[in-house]
């Protein structure tokens, strides 16, 4: 994803992928000894952290947005925030944002829209599926909020859609089921094995765990 759109606003993943290199840096830098300006990345990771969580929400919405200036757009990347651990998922407004994803981007029967055009223009002609990989980030998020029975539906529907070979595509036709775009796409496969990880160790400890896909 650019880091700034065409009229130049910053895109709320892309400023959380720069705290995740700080973040990491940081902890690299502490872990080993590492010489570098470890605190300076450990300060500036957090700043940015609470820059996300503070430039990015819209109290009309209640969500946070797809830009760092607000506004109320949704992009489903902003599933992956707890995922790349820059926002716990049980955050207050983690939480009101994984609602307000699964509610207005959804495309029916546990799908849903990277995003809408009408509210983020992307300059490309036609319509677009529903892109798979967005739907385990929901999973992943009902797992680390504790609620699993809600992931584990919707992991079994998404898992039901597969072929008879056990292949995702990159995208699915909300109204017929068909496959779009790629296939098989890898995300979509990545993302498959990482909620059964997740849901598996939720089962298992009794609590939620994240990992990334």
């Amino acid at each position: 994803m650019k880091g700034l759109t065409p009229e130049g606003r910053a895109f709320t993943y892309s400023a959380a992928m720069c705290q995740v290199a700080l973040d990491r840096a940081a902890t690299i830098g502490e872990r080993l000894g590492l010489p570098g300006r470890v605190a300076h990345w450990r300060a500036s990771a957090d700043r940015l952290r609470r820059h996300i969580l503070e430039q990015s929400w819209d109290e009309d919405a209640q969500t946070l947005s797809a830009h760092l200036d607000g506004g109320g757009a949704l992009d489903a990347s902003l599933l992956a925030l707890p995922l790349r651990e820059v926002v716990p998922a049980d955050h207050p407004r983690m939480a009101a944002t994984c609602a307000a994803v699964a509610e207005r981007l959804s495309a029916g029967d546990g799908l849903l829209y990277r995003y809408l055009h009408e509210e983020s223009p992307d300059g490309l002609a036609g319509d677009e599926g529903a892109f798979v990989l967005c739907s385990f980030w929901l999973v992943d998020n009902l797992t680390a909020q504790g609620r699993v029975d809600e992931a584990e539906e919707l992991y079994a529907s998404l898992c039901a859609r597969a072929s008879p070979l056990g292949l995702l595509s990159e995208q699915i036709h909300p109204s017929t089921g068909k496959f779009m775009g790629n296939f098989p796409q890898a995300f979509s496969h990545i993302g498959i094995i990482a909620s059964g990880v997740n849901l598996a160790r939720a089962q298992v400890r009794g609590r939620p765990g994240v990992v990334a896909p």
